[in-house]
């Protein structure tokens, strides 16, 4: 599609897809002719519980919306949560470094953003496997876009679910992002319950589905490519950088969406106004006109200038966090299981999912700790 239909039209969705890194980058940057705005509507409707949140507000109002968030999570807040991190790594792989073999998605790629969101949230320890499903319902998305009725009840439960949480730190706050989110003001308003739940509702998906695709997906193409591990165990500096090579070759976010604000045009297509766009990250990531050899994992490769954490305004402000959490989850996998593999006969299945990309189960082997 990069090379024949950059910019396609699919007639029976009526969406525009984008596929070449030029263009995905402008679709995500540009904000004056791509908006991000959703409809409103019912919270418990599929997309809705996102309406008011950062990743569906132009400025001004998505630029008062970020200023309110961005202290939790700037270098110096997000490098003050790495011993508690590192100690979570810590604990989860002990719980199988003797075992020799387990899936390594359900022992730590899962629960460990999933802890580490809900401690900043304040969600109770005893919600966390709720959490877990309702990030997975959310972005996973049949082809045919229909919306079931898994997807109807998982909305309505999070909605009622966060509410209820909402008034209980309106009338109880505490030292969490929720409670700090309720005392903030935008020119002397605060938010309302519609804008809470979009907060709350992105940093549930966005906190832990996309950083346990990142770990999961790293030790799949560590695993694939041989000597990959032993070089990062000799060379640790190496880790970040091919970190951000697995950011580009398999991203955690593979598209994002966009609306035309006026008749435009891409690559010399006319788009009209009113047009939903579909950006595609793991296209763009992959494109032979920015990345030499873009089908080939490369440790080595340096100035990897990936989208995989989109660009411009809405550039996710929880990148430093995820590279903080894969870094030292993946720091502690290698050094700590030593010999790592994937489990022989294993049979790899990724995420039902147009939206994200990752594994649902993740076998491994090691020689037994």
């Amino acid at each position: 599609m990069r090379e024949t239909a950059p910019v396609f039209h699919d007639e029976q969705s009526g969406s525009w897809h984008v596929f070449r890194y030029d263009d995905v980058q402008q679709v995500l940057s540009d904000h004056a002719r791509f908006s991000s705005r959703m409809g409103g509507g019912d919270p418990s409707e599929t997309g809705q519980l996102f309406a008011s949140s950062l990743i569906t507000t132009d400025p001004p109002r998505h630029r008062q919306l970020r200023s309110l968030v961005t202290q939790a999570f700037t270098p110096k807040a997000v490098d003050a949560l790495a011993p508690r991190i590192s100690r979570l790594t810590d604990e989860l792989l002990a719980r199988i470094a003797s075992l020799g073999t387990a899936d390594l998605i359900q022992e730590l790629a899962y629960p460990l953003p999933v802890i580490v969101i809900s401690e900043l949230m304040g969600v109770p320890a005893d919600d966390r496997n709720r959490f877990k499903h309702w990030s997975d319902v959310i972005v996973s998305q049949t082809r045919s876009g229909a919306i079931n009725e898994d997807h109807h009840a998982t909305n309505v439960e999070m909605t009622e679910y966060f509410l209820d949480l909402i008034e209980l730190r309106r009338s109880r706050p505490g030292t969490d992002l929720i409670s700090n989110l309720l005392s903030a003001e935008i020119d002397g308003q605060k938010l309302n319950d519609v804008e809470m739940l979009g907060f709350c509702s992105l940093l549930l998906v966005a906190g832990n589905e996309t950083t346990t695709n990142l770990i999961g997906n790293a030790v799949l193409c560590f695993t694939e490519v041989p000597g990959t591990i032993e070089r990062i165990l000799k060379e640790p500096s190496l880790l970040p950088q091919a970190i951000e090579e697995v950011l580009r070759f398999r991203s955690p976010v593979q598209s994002m969406y966009r609306v035309a604000v006026a008749d435009t045009t891409l690559s010399d297509v006319q788009i009209p106004a009113g047009a939903p766009l579909v950006a595609w990250i793991g296209s763009a990531n992959r494109d032979e006109r920015q990345f030499q050899r873009p089908a080939r994992f490369d440790i080595d490769r340096e100035q990897i200038r990936h989208l995989a954490f989109g660009h411009g305004i809405h550039f996710c402000l929880g990148a430093p966090l995820a590279r903080l959490e894969a870094r030292i989850a993946l720091e502690a996998v290698l050094s700590g299981l030593p010999g790592l593999t994937l489990a022989p006969g294993s049979r790899l299945e990724r995420m039902d999912s147009t939206i994200v990309y990752g594994l649902r189960t993740l076998p491994a082997s090691w020689q037994p700790v």
